[in-house]
């Protein structure tokens, strides 16, 4: 079974993923996917054979809306996946805007990106540059622009795109990823 398929059967055996899939679906945004640390905890947890699933400090949802910019959107639709599944600790960004807000918030400016797979390409690390999202006929669709291996070897590796090397020292010491998934490789640098 080649890695994306892989990946689709383990979202579709975990019910709260399916759940925050549809959840999101139903905002009926045109192009968004749940990805980074939900996908990365899906995956590890699984390979770890861990019955409950780790503790998420957010449920990322990305979207692109380069027409939509408005922080007061983002909110506008976290409030809604709240009030559907309040227990769920959703992050709503609009991927369009995140070079408005990025250097103030991180040190360095970033380029605008100019679609849902330009920005996911962008994410942290190669392991949790992924997003899934779910069709109106249930399908689920990848987005993987660096591919699966990391995460399926479990390998956190620095993407260059977007995160400084002392920015990717300071997650991977916040992440404390080895210690929570004892199979995990990180790679410095």
């Amino acid at each position: 079974m080649q890695d994306g398929e892989r990946l689709v059967a383990l979202a579709r055996a975990t019910p709260w993923f399916m759940q925050a899939l549809a959840q999101v679906r139903a905002l009926r945004l045109q192009a968004w996917c749940v990805g980074a640390g939900a996908v990365r905890n899906l995956v590890w947890d699984a390979l770890h054979a861990r019955a409950m699933p780790s503790a998420l400090p957010d449920v990322d949802v990305a979207w692109f809306d380069a027409d939509d910019l408005a922080p007061e959107r983002d909110a506008a639709l976290q409030a809604q996946l709240r009030l559907a599944a309040p227990e769920t600790p959703w992050e709503v960004t609009n991927q369009a805007a995140v070079h408005l807000w990025f250097e103030q918030h991180f040190g360095h400016a970033v380029a605008p990106l100019r679609s849902l797979d330009d920005a996911v390409a962008s994410w942290p690390e190669f392991a949790t540059a992924v997003g899934l999202w779910l069709d109106d006929d249930d399908g689920l669709h990848v987005i993987a622009p660096h591919g699966l291996a990391d995460l399926f070897a479990m390998v956190v590796r620095r993407n260059p795109a977007r995160v400084s090397l002392q920015t990717y020292r300071q997650r991977i010491a916040s992440k404390r990823y080895a210690q929570r998934w004892p199979q995990v490789t990180v790679v410095d640098g």
